[in-house]
């Protein structure tokens, strides 16, 4: 995933497009990087859970860049479902995570049964964001 494009000057209001930043995002994909997360810090909210972790130095990723994995089980139900619910998550960590993501930072969403699907897309920004908040504020 790459970050937003800047807008052109005067070609949009301020605050309808997140600006163009330095962090770049990555997709999480190897089991040991899930389960690394699993044993970091969690937030829930009623829409997802967060789960993040600071990552060492000694790992071989760029230190601007911002890993983020997406995971949904069966209680989400089917195939379709689970992969919409994928979807949503998807859309609000490539909105959100290049502004109120740390650089540094891996990043896995887990989507709940009926409320990743349903939930005003809006409130689901809003709980990433809360979510966020959370935990880089837990110290």
């Amino acid at each position: 995933m790459t970050p937003p494009e800047a807008p052109a000057q005067g070609s949009q209001s301020p605050g309808t497009k997140p600006p163009a930043v330095s962090a770049r995002l990555e997709v999480l994909k190897k089991r040991r990087d899930f389960v690394a997360a699993a044993r970091a810090r969690k937030q829930g909210t009623k829409a997802m859970m967060l789960q993040a972790r600071p990552r060492r130095d000694n790992e071989d990723v760029a230190p601007d860049m911002i890993r983020v994995g997406f995971t949904c089980s069966k209680k989400v139900g089917n195939a379709v479902a689970r992969n919409r619910a994928k979807r949503r998550l998807r859309e609000i960590a490539r909105l959100v995570l290049p502004v109120h993501g740390k650089p540094g930072w891996d990043y896995v969403l887990i989507g709940r049964a009926t409320e990743t699907a349903a939930r005003d897309f809006d409130a689901l920004q809003s709980d990433l964001k809360y979510a966020l908040r959370k935990v880089h504020a837990a110290r």
